[in-house]
Parts: C-alpha cells; sequence; structure tokens
C-alpha cells in the first residue's frame, strides 16, 4: 500500500483569534492571520469570524528544542534490544509533536558505548538514514535537524563523527565527558548509584568499569577533542560545552570556540558561561523536579539571577513546555511571555534560525494552542506553517 504524506503548508488564508496571544515581548488579544505557511499580518483587539477561536487559552510560538535524548530510547526500549529504526523515528516524532515541538535537534550519539561491543556509530548511522526516509516520505511532523553529542573519552569516535558528516548535515555538535570524577560525574557515587539501577554489576566489577573508562580518556580525551573542533570548523557547525563545573572549563570552551553551555553543574560555571556571552541551556526535567537529579545546580537558582537563556527538554518532551511556563513567576524571566521565549525565540536565534520561534509578520506559522488544565499546561493543537501536525 502506498503510503499518504502529511498535508503540505497551505496557501489558503486561516487565522487565530485568541484572548492571550504570546508575543516575544508581551501577552495582546486579537487575530493571527496566516497564508503560505506564513504569518502574514496580526489584528490587536480584532476577532475575525472566520477564526479558529482559541478562546481563553494561550497561542505561543511552536517550541524549538536543542537538546533531546529520547529518539535513542525509542530505538533501544531495552537493554539489547532494537527497534525497527523506521516505525522509531515515526513514534519519536509523533511525541515530540505531541509535545508542541515543531522544530527539533535529535541528540545522537557519536563515540561507542562502553556497554556495547556493536558500538554507537552503527546506531547514528541507522537512525538518521531512517529521519531521511521518513523526510523524503513527507511522513514528519516536526522539521528535525541534528545534534551530535560527542563523547570525548570514546575510542575510534572521531572517524565516526567523520563518517557521519560525509554524508549527512549537523547543525550542533557537543562536547561531552561523563568519565567518573569528571564534571557531571565529579561525585563518583552518583554515578554509581545510576549503574546500580541499569545493569547487575557487582561493586568489584563497577570498580573494573571505572578505571577502565579513566584509562581510555587519559588516552583520548584531547585527540578527540581536538578533532571534533577541527570537524565543526570545517563543516561550519556550532559548538556547545557540557556539563562545565569550573571557571577553567569555561574558559577552555570559549577557547575552542562554543556558543552554547549546556548544563553547567555550577552556579560558578554558569555565571562565567553568561558573563562570557554563552547562551547557557538547562533541562526542563530540573525545573520540574525542583532541582537536578544529578545534584548539581538548580535551573531554578540560574533563572532567578537571570543567567538562564534556553531550556530543553531533555529526556521527557512533555516537560519542555511546562518547565517554561513554572518559571514565569521568576521576574527575572519576564512574566508569560520570558518564559516562552526560553523555549521558542532564543533556542531559534542561538541555533540560526530566524525564520521562526516568535508570532511576528513575517515568521513561519509554528503555533502551538495550550490550556491550562490543574494548573498544568495541556498541548491541545499544533501547527507547523500553517499545517495541524497535532
Amino acid at each position: 500500500m502506498q503510503h499518504q504524506p502529511l498535508p503540505s503548508p497551505t496557501s489558503a488564508p486561516m487565522a487565530f483569534s485568541a484572548r492571550r496571544i504570546v508575543l516575544a515581548d508581551r501577552e495582546i488579544a486579537g487575530t493571527v492571520h496566516v497564508a503560505g505557511g506564513m504569518i502574514v499580518a496580526i489584528e490587536e483587539d480584532v476577532f475575525a469570524k472566520d477564526a479558529i477561536d482559541c478562546g481563553p487559552d494561550l497561542l505561543v510560538p511552536g517550541l524549538v528544542e536543542l537538546h533531546t535524548d529520547h529518539l535513542e530510547p525509542h530505538f533501544t526500549p531495552r537493554p539489547k534490544v532494537n527497534w525497527n529504526s523506521f516505525a522509531a523515528v515515526l513514534s519519536y516524532d509523533a511525541q515530540i509533536a505531541a509535545a508542541g515541538i515543531t522544530t527539533v535537534l535529535d541528540s545522537l550519539r557519536v563515540g561507542r558505548d562502553f556497554d556495547n561491543a556493536k558500538g554507537a556509530g552503527w546506531a547514528l548511522i541507522e537512525l538518521s538514514q531512517a529521519i531521511e526516509r521518513a523526510r523524503a516520505a513527507e511522513l514528519l511532523r516536526a522539521d528535525h535537524h541534528t545534534h551530535l553529542r560527542c563523547e570525548i573519552p570514546c575510542e575510534g569516535m572521531v572517524d565516526d563523527a567523520k563518517h557521519y558528516l560525509a554524508q549527512f548535515k549537523a547543525r550542533l555538535m557537543s562536547l561531552m565527558d561523563h568519565t567518573p570524577g569528571q564534571r557531571q560525574f565529579r561525585d563518583e557515587e552518583k554515578l554509581r548509584n545510576y549503574y546500580r539501577g541499569k545493569t547487575v554489576k557487582s561493586e568489584q566489577e563497577l570498580d573494573s568499569y571505572f578505571e577502565e573508562r579513566k584509562r581510555l580518556a587519559s588516552i583520548h580525551t584531547e585527540p578527540n577533542k581536538a578533532g571534533i573542533v577541527a570537524l565543526a570548523k570545517d563543516y561550519g557547525i556550532a559548538m556547545a560545552s557540557h556539563d562545565d563545573t569550573t571557571e577553567e572549563h569555561v574558559a577552555e570552551s570559549l577557547a575552542l570556540g562554543v556558543t552554547i553551555a549546556e548544563f553547567p553543574t555550577t552556579l560558578e560555571a554558569a555565571r562565567a558561561s553568561h558573563a562570557a556571552g554563552l547562551a547557557v541551556l538547562m533541562g526542563a526535567p530540573n525545573v520540574l523536579l525542583g532541582g537536578s537529579h544529578s545534584g548539581n545546580v538548580s535551573a531554578r537558582a540560574l533563572a532567578e539571577e537571570g543567567l538562564l537563556d534556553i531550556l530543553s527538554s531533555d529526556y521527557v518532551p512533555s516537560s519542555l513546555v511546562a518547565g517554561a511556563l513554572a518559571l514565569a513567576d521568576v521576574p527575572a524571566v519576564g512574566g508569560v511571555a520570558g518564559a516562552i521565549r526560553l523555549v521558542t525565540k532564543t533556542p531559534a536565534t542561538v541555533a540560526g534560525f530566524h525564520d521562526r520561534g516568535e508570532i511576528a509578520v513575517g515568521k513561519r506559522a509554528d503555533l502551538l494552542r495550550l490550556t491550562i488544565a490543574d494548573g498544568y499546561p495541556v498541548v491541545r493543537e499544533v501547527y507547523r506553517e500553517g499545517r495541524r501536525v497535532a
């Protein structure tokens, strides 16, 4: 049976009226007019009769996600279980769209999984090919791009990255180091607890495993870092640091040409990143859980100091808009408009998407209709370029 692609953006005019339209700097009531997948007019305090009536719901821009680890779990839902890659991509895409995300950077790992002899390079290519097939078939609801999560201590990861970039495009590359005793896992006990819940390794096996990871890091970290930075420059790909912990980490990131500071683990690192002009990105789950599950700095604490620029859903897509609105009460964030900027305009701008991220004339009609139920934002309708996708 031949597939039926999702409807293309329509050139027929359509409109949305709402009492709470969230612009980049304020809320208004009125009507947003769309044609050809673009916003063509905004009438304040005017409610067009033929418009889709959003009533008291919020009308906000489609969300822009720069770092989600959620695709790989769809592909490997259980240890040693690999799902059909095409089905995994479509399932993931549907979940992303249902969360209100219309532009997503799929975070794909480069660098071998220490517990997987088959290696991460295989999954990277398999998933990327599936994304391309789904895109060619016009089945994707969200606009997908790639964020390569480069695990610097891993053997062979620069070759994996070269192999990937010879076939596919990437919009962002992050420099990651999850070596025991480093950055996010300065406290090795927290990493031990993670593996205790994930594996059946004995304490002696964990000792050996950690020592081997440290040994590999001592060999590969510096040459791999130089190799990835060179690739990013050659291909014109933006770079992000990951889990910077000290001012020294931030200084090194700056020297490497990083523009985004992902998940700084301390207030010290966040302050240094912000002062240097890096866009500070934190996880929405951190906001909703009241702090970091790894015991690192709270995203709310950074927001209160005016140090937070971008939120990411990280490992829970539905957390993105909820985490943003949970910060609307923080004075430094700037109310609902400022909270929504954390997940729309700012990440779009930082990633070089200048045609989206806000409700404004001339921007893409990526729109999200939200209602608040029991104090929690519920996604009711999602439009990408004027086409309803969820």
